[in-house]
């Protein structure tokens, strides 16, 4: 895997995050000869490349700028984006929940605008291998720049198959030779077949879904095939804190729901399902109860055209300036 520069002084095509004292951000790829424009005063690239990582520098009108190399924090926020991204939070824990490890062999779909596909590559490392699906081109294009752009290059271990995950995965993986499986999609639940075929016992299926709804609907289809453990479900809030001396209370902000985990475990073929314990309750449902958590009941908010195509035209630069960058180096 192509990996970008974490340390070290700036050099030409480097990304470099400005930070002024009111806490405004803005990304630099650094060229020689060029200069960063604002409307309080200028900053000379040049001045920037050879200093360190987290150096203060003035510009033309004396205003200190924070130097730093972005963290993936930092790209996957403000890279373009054609799908709403998984944010770094709900990020962390799928990598824990689904205890994702160097040399990993993972699925993941769909590949929205790659946020989730930098983790993972980054958690599996040169050894692992990721399989990514996306349904739509437009937002593949959108990921494969964006990917490229924070890695330098396209990974090797790293590919995005166009299609419908129920018809491509078979065709595409050898039953029960994958250990991890991410879905990101409206509909989880019809995928579960496909997903079974392809994961090892004991292997981890992950989904990570938005609305109350499609939670328990995800839920009651992965008891339904038999193939699975109990499904375990979760969310994650953060709060931040704002810590000025004597001053210590909670930030007026926080990021709050943005979306569920369920994960459960593949099942041996042949293994009756494992059934926890539990109190009655009035857990029963139709048909038509299920048919109200359809897709198109639910909501699917897509992007326009003209929306995508900006998106990936950004993405493909930044890449495209990442790529000199590595030819520079």
């Amino acid at each position: 895997m192509t990996l970008r520069r974490q340390s070290g002084p700036f050099v030409e095509g480097d990304q470099v995050q400005l930070t002024d004292p009111k806490g405004r951000l803005n990304t630099i790829t650094l060229v020689a000869g060029q200069i960063f424009h604002s409307h309080r005063g200028t900053i000379a690239h040049d001045e920037l490349i050879g200093l360190p990582d987290g150096s203060v520098v003035d510009n033309s009108s004396g205003i200190s700028y924070l130097a730093l190399r972005p963290l993936l924090t930092d790209f996957v926020m403000s890279m373009p984006r054609g799908a709403a991204i998984i944010y770094p939070k709900d990020a962390a824990q799928i990598l824990g929940h689904a205890d994702v490890f160097p040399g990993a062999r993972v699925v993941e779909a769909g590949v929205g605008s790659g946020a989730l596909s930098m983790w993972l590559l980054r958690a599996i490392g040169d050894h692992g291998e990721l399989l990514s699906f996306e349904r739509r081109e437009e937002f593949a294009q959108i990921a494969r720049g964006n990917v490229s752009a924070y890695f330098g290059a396209e990974p090797a271990n790293w590919s995005v198959t166009l299609g419908d995950l129920t018809d491509a995965l078979p065709e595409r993986v050898e039953r029960a030779s994958v250990d991890r499986v991410v879905l990101d999609m409206l509909a989880p639940w019809e995928c579960l077949e496909a997903v079974a075929h392809a994961l090892t016992p004991g292997g981890v299926l992950l989904c990570y879904i938005a609305t109350a709804t499609q939670l328990s609907r995800v839920a009651e289809a992965i008891r339904g095939t038999a193939s699975f453990t109990e499904p375990v479900s979760s969310e994650t809030m953060v709060r931040g804190w704002h810590v000025d001396g004597l001053s210590v209370r909670p930030d007026h902000r926080m990021v709050a729901h943005t979306g569920f985990l369920i994960t459960a475990r593949r099942l041996a073929d042949g293994t009756e399902r494992f059934i926890k314990a539990k109190r009655g309750s009035k857990t029963e449902f139709t048909d038509d109860d299920v048919e109200l958590w359809t897709p198109g009941a639910v909501g699917d908010r897509t992007a326009s055209d003209k929306k995508l195509r900006r998106a990936a035209r950004e993405a493909q630069s930044l890449a495209e300036r990442s790529a000199r960058r590595q030819q520079i180096e």
